[in-house]
């Protein structure tokens, strides 16, 4: 008996050593997975860490382990979770081993979230690019947090974030969100920005306050947004998305904040494979094109985790390639095609680049179309696309194809609309040719035929001869470049013209030929000398700023007239309230519209442009103008704030923004049918009860290349009152918006109980010092109203 206990005994001693053993090589595993994913080293060199940490510290390795995967967590839980160790090592002083550490003693929160911790950062080590960095992530967070959907968006040197990594998106919505812009109130941008994750948990605010991933944007109802730590700033944003709602646990955030400090280091472990613009054959493709001339890039394939090609990424441009950004040559290195042109994947172009690479067969397409968009105007052109497989990539070259005519017409057209001709001087074959225009400009006779380029001078009036003959001379003798105004005696008076001129050199410095183009500035001479008069009228007699306060109200009211009171349209009584902003002098964009349709339907507008001053005014006036047009001619409200959002993006100034409602009233069936772009809810007063209108979807003008606007309808009844309104009525410095709904309605209500007038009602509304426009159309349908007409 007694051997037979010591055999036992043996056993169950051998047992606890290999028990001890696994336990050490799992944690030791985990804590060399985890140093490997936030420093990026190798498995030896992890292991070589720990070590050293242990025998510096007079640790033992497994103390050295539990130490490392603790330091993921955040110091408040570790507190925690020490003092309930230390509670439980009191009660059972006797079993705890010698050399063991909180994080080792039973299954609490702390030891939980290491071992997930431990086993994400081993699995992590494996992954090779932040595309399947997304997918290994949402692997680990879909069970622990219940995510959906994970995304990687990089900071951009030149503003806005790329998406370098997603799992749980369709390809077709990876590709639409590719590139944010650099805009307030998009969530990574601010988690970025701030240091400090963003928790989307607020399923009703949240898509008020801000500008959320996905259309739906309820598609995920709850949403994290944690930056990844990398030296002084961040610049990767790590997004968790979930469908359910609700708030985030706390043990949940942990993890979550753990997990982006893991993915730190594994971000800068590929890094550098990533960027991808810097190996031996990258560098000679772009030595050559920097010599090619025509329009050719190198595209790298961006494969997804199943080898499927999601992007191409550009390595290498000719000086001559441009994108949509406006981007040429070198500054496209490193830029996605889906990026630039969205819309060619799947197209017939994309599958070439496909097919090109699986079979190595060079593709060439057929000429196609294609907009571009030229200082903010949508032109189409032609074009050729060939790609032959280089390596591991794409060259492609393409040819835009214009016909000879075209140009010449367009050119000509041009100088027509532009008052304005082209010359050239050959200085070693003295032969002068100028452009039919140019005779017209200067007021000279074709058949005078033109003038060498040292007796221009003599055409113009004397004053001006002697600084045009100086820059003449300097051009000839320095090949310095010219723009000098001058006068000439014409036919009908004297002329203000502009010439700018170049020279094209021989190698030794030598002016061989001058080209340039006259232009007739007459018009607007004699505009600016009138504005100065009149300016300079209105200084003496008011003084700067009062001149400046009638000019304001001049442009205004031409160009949002006033009517002198109520209106009647289509049956309905209409009262319009205008009041600009009392801080400030300048002109606003706030605005409407009121007017009667072809079949008798009565068309109304209310809308808001962003900002203040001339270019407020300008966008104002263009989309007042292009709305009324739209919908006169057939447009639905829809269609037309389609249409007026493309108008936005391609304007000069692409970053104007602008809300807007609009609706069209039909007299014989009394429905209103409305459409709205990111704008306030019209307010409907019906039997002394007021409520807003339920918003149709409709995102503002100018944020989304692809918004979606839908309509709504509402049937107005005899005694209805339906208020237009710009959010200058409702908003208030450090106030929510709601509460200024609220208080529009409470008014609204008080005034259908005296009967006042629209003036009273803003009266009782508006502070004293007003910051923003205020715009309201106030339409009534009268108490005798057939409502039964059809």
């Amino acid at each position: 008996m007694v051997a037979l206990a010591r055999v036992v005994a043996r056993q169950r001693a051998e047992m606890d050593r290999l028990r001890d053993a696994a336990a050490t090589s799992a944690v030791l595993e985990r804590a060399k997975g985890a140093l490997m994913a936030t420093t990026g080293c190798s498995p030896d060199a992890a292991h070589e860490e720990l070590l050293q940490r242990a025998k510096s510290g007079n640790r033992t390795l497994l103390e050295e382990c539990w130490l490392t995967l603790g330091s993921l967590v955040p110091a408040e839980l570790q507190a925690a979770e020490l003092q309930a160790a230390e509670l439980q090592a009191a009660g059972a002083a006797d079993t705890r081993r010698p050399g063991t550490v909180p994080w080792e003693a039973g299954a609490t929160a702390t030891g939980d979230l290491v071992d997930v911790l431990g086993q994400v950062g081993r699995d992590l080590v494996e992954v090779g690019s932040a595309q399947e960095l997304a997918g290994s992530l949402l692997e680990h967070l879909a069970p622990e947090v219940g995510a959906d959907a994970v995304m990687l968006y990089e900071r951009r040197h030149g503003g806005g974030l790329d998406l370098i990594g997603h799992a749980g998106l369709s390809a077709t919505l990876a590709a639409q969100w590719h590139h944010v812009p650099p805009l307030t109130g998009v969530p990574p941008v601010d988690a970025l920005e701030a240091g400090e994750p963003r928790w989307l948990e607020d399923v009703v605010g949240d898509p008020r306050r801000d500008l959320l991933i996905g259309d739906p944007p309820e598609r995920w109802r709850s949403r994290a947004w944690l930056p990844v730590p990398g030296g002084d700033t961040a610049r990767v944003a790590l997004g968790v998305l979930r469908r359910p709602a609700g708030a985030f646990a706390p043990r949940e955030r942990e993890l979550l904040r753990a997990v982006a400090r893991l993915c730190a280091g594994r971000l800068r472990a590929f890094d550098a494979p990533r960027e991808g613009a810097d190996d031996d054959t990258t560098r000679n493709v772009q030595s050559v094109l920097d010599a090619v001339p025509g329009a050719a890039i190198l595209l790298t394939p961006l494969r997804a985790a199943s080898g499927e090609v999601e992007d191409y990424r550009i390595d290498a441009a000719t000086s001559e390639a441009v994108d949509v950004f406006g981007r040429t040559g070198r500054e496209m290195v490193g830029s996605h095609v889906l990026e630039s042109y969205p819309s060619v994947a799947g197209e017939p172009l994309w599958l070439g680049y496909l097919d090109a690479l699986v079979t190595g067969v060079p593709f060439e397409s057929e000429p196609f179309a294609y907009q571009d968009v030229s200082e903010g105007v949508p032109v189409t052109a032609t074009y050729s696309v060939r790609a032959a497989p280089l390596g591991d990539g794409l060259l492609v070259t393409w040819l835009r194809h214009d016909p000879v005519d075209r140009q010449e017409q367009r050119l000509s057209d041009v100088q027509r609309l532009g008052n304005l001709g082209w010359a050239n001087w050959n200085l070693v074959t003295q032969e002068i040719t100028w452009s039919p225009q140019t005779y017209a400009v200067l007021g000279r006779d074709p058949a005078l035929g033109p003038v060498p380029l040292e007796r221009l001078p003599e055409l113009v009036l004397p004053q001006d001869a002697a600084p045009l003959a100086h820059a003449i001379t300097r051009l000839v003798h320095r090949a310095r470049a010219f723009d000098v105004p001058f006068r000439v005696q014409a036919p009908d008076g004297v002329r203000h013209l502009r010439i700018v001129a170049e020279a094209v050199t021989e190698p030794d410095g030598t002016a061989a030929d001058v080209h340039g183009f006259m232009q007739d500035l007459t018009a607007q001479r004699s505009a600016e000398l009138a504005l100065v008069e009149s300016e300079r009228a209105m200084l003496l007699q008011r003084g700067v700023l009062q001149a400046e306060r009638a000019l304001a109200a001049r442009l205004q009211h031409a160009l949002l007239p006033l009517p002198s009171g109520p209106v009647l349209l289509a049956g309905l009584r209409i009262e319009v309230a205008y009041l600009p902003a009392q801080s400030g002098i300048h002109v606003g964009g706030d605005w409407f519209s009121a007017i009667q349709l072809s079949d008798d339907a009565a068309l109304f507008v209310v809308g808001d442009v962003a900002g203040h001053g001339i270019g407020a005014v300008a966008t104002m006036a263009q989309l007042r103008f292009t709305a009324k047009g739209m919908v006169s001619t057939g447009s639905s409200l829809t269609d037309a704030l389609a249409r007026l959002n493309r108008l936005l993006l391609h304007s000069r100034d692409s970053r104007a923004t602008a809300t807007m409602v609009l609706a069209r009233y039909d007299p014989g069936t009394h429905v209103l049918t409305w459409a709205q772009a990111g704008h306030p809810p019209p307010l409907l007063v019906r039997g002394g009860e007021v409520r807003y209108l339920g918003r149709p979807k409709g995102m503002l003008l100018g944020a989304s290349a692809h918004p979606v606007f839908e309509s709504a309808q509402t049937r107005l009844e005899p005694g209805d009152r339906l208020l237009l309104y710009t959010d200058g009525l409702v908003e208030r410095t450090g106030e929510g918006i709601d509460a200024g709904f609220d208080r529009l309605a409470d008014a609204v209500r008080d005034h259908e109980r005296r009967s006042g007038t629209l003036e009273a009602l803003l009266g009782s509304m508006l502070p004293e010092e007003r910051r923003d426009d205020v715009c309201v159309l106030d339409i009534r349908m009268p108490l005798d109203a057939d409502a039964g007409a059809v």
